[in-house]
C-alpha cells in the first residue's frame, strides 16, 4: 500500500532530522577532538588537501604522482588513526553515525526503500490513526467469545450469541484479507458493549500492520473537526489538514455515530464524507447504536440510502459485555 505524499513527506522529515541530528552530533566530537589534540586537525587539513589533489592527477593521468599521493594518504590516516588512539579516542569517533547504517539515514538503500523506511512509516500509520494505545489491547488475538452466551438459541438469528459472533469475526477477518478489493465498508450496528468498536479496532490493527493508512475518530469529534474547517474557527488550518486525510485515508472509522449533537450541519457534513470516500473508492467503517429506520429519521433518507446500497450491514447482538465484565470482576 502506497503512502499519501502528505505521509510520504512526513517520514522523510523524519530523515531530514535524523540526518541533522547526526551532524550536529558528528561536529561536537570532531570540535572535542581537535581541542584536546591539535595534530589531528592538521592532519586533516592536510588529508583534505591531499585528497584533491589525488583527484586532479587522477584526472590528469599522472599514475606514478598519483600512487605517491595514495601512499602519503594512507600514512597520514595511519597517524592520525595512532593520535586519536593515544588519545583514548576510537579509530572511528570523528565519523557520522547513523541510526540505519545500510541507508545512512536516506530512507533508500540500493535504489529501494530500506527497511527502516517501512519501519517508519509503520509507526506514522499507527500515530495518525489516533487509536495506536486501544490497539494493544483490542486485537484478534485479545477477542475472547466467553462473554458471548453459548446456550440460548435466538430466534432472530436461529443460532446463539457466541456461534453468531463467530461468524462475525469470520466475516471480519474476510474483510482484512479481501480490502480493499471487495468493498471496503461496514455498518456496525447493536446496542451498547455488544463489540462494535472491539472488532473495528480489531480490523484496525490488522490493515495497519498491513501498511493501510487507518484513521479513527469518534463521531462528535469528527463533525468537530469538520465545523473548525468549514467555519474558520482556532485551528482551522490544521483542521484543513485533517479533513483532507479524513477524505483520502484508506480506511476511515467512524465510531458511535448518532452520541454527537446533530444539526443540518452534520447531516451535510455526514453525507458529504460518506459520499466522497465511495466516490474516491476509499473504505469506511460506521458503527451506530441506531437502526437503519432511525439512521434514515436522523440524518435524511439520502444519507441512510448512500449508506445502505454501499455498506455491508453487520447487526451485533447481546447485552453489555462492560457490565458482564464488572459483574465477574474482569
Amino acid at each position: 500500500m502506497g503512502l499519501t505524499n502528505s505521509q510520504y513527506n512526513a517520514v522523510m522529515r523524519g530523515y531530514e532530522q535524523r540526518q541533522l541530528a547526526s551532524r550536529h552530533e558528528q561536529e561536537e566530537r570532531v570540535a572535542r577532538v581537535y581541542d584536546r589534540l591539535p595534530r589531528v586537525r592538521e592532519l586533516d587539513q592536510e588529508l583534505s588537501g591531499l585528497a584533491a589533489e589525488c583527484a586532479r592527477l587522477r584526472l590528469a593521468g599522472r599514475e606514478q604522482e598519483l600512487a605517491e599521493g595514495k601512499a602519503r594518504l594512507a600514512a597520514l590516516r595511519r597517524e592520525k588513526a595512532e593520535r586519536l588512539r593515544e588519545g583514548g579516542f576510537p579509530a572511528d569517533y570523528m565519523e557520522m553515525r547513523y541510526v540505519c547504517p545500510d541507508c545512512k539515514d536516506t530512507g533508500y538503500a540500493d535504489g529501494k526503500r530500506c527497511h527502516c523506511f517501512e519501519r517508519a512509516r509503520l509507526r506514522l500509520l499507527y500515530a495518525q490513526s489516533n487509536i495506536e494505545e486501544i490497539l494493544k489491547r483490542e486485537n484478534f488475538s485479545t477477542l475472547s467469545f466467553a462473554y458471548y452466551d453459548d446456550e440460548d438459541v435466538l430466534p432472530q438469528l436461529g443460532m446463539t450469541e457466541a456461534a453468531y459472533m463467530k461468524l462475525v469475526v469470520r466475516r471480519c477477518r474476510e474483510f482484512v484479507r479481501e480490502f480493499p478489493d471487495k468493498g471496503g465498508n461496514l455498518l456496525f450496528t447493536g446496542t451498547t458493549g455488544v463489540g462494535k468498536t472491539f472488532l473495528t479496532n480489531c480490523i484496525a490493527k490488522e490493515l495497519i500492520d498491513q501498511g493501510v493508512s487507518v484513521i479513527y475518530f469518534q463521531s462528535q469529534d469528527l463533525f468537530e473537526l469538520f465545523s473548525r474547517s468549514k467555519f474558520g474557527r482556532e485551528g482551522q488550518e490544521e483542521a484543513e489538514e485533517n479533513c483532507r486525510q479524513i477524505l483520502d485515508c484508506q480506511l476511515l472509522i467512524i465510531d458511535d455515530l448518532g452520541t454527537e449533537l446533530n444539526n443540518s450541519f452534520v447531516s451535510s457534513q455526514l453525507f458529504y464524507c460518506v459520499n466522497e470516500r465511495i466516490s474516491r473508492g476509499r473504505g469506511t467503517i460506521i458503527s451506530t447504536n441506531l437502526s437503519v429506520d432511525m439512521l434514515r429519521d436522523t440524518y435524511s433518507d439520502r444519507v441512510a440510502s448512500r449508506i445502505m446500497s454501499h455498506y455491508t450491514m453487520v447487526p451485533l447482538y447481546g447485552a453489555d459485555i462492560r457490565i458482564k465484565k464488572a459483574k465477574r470482576g474482569a
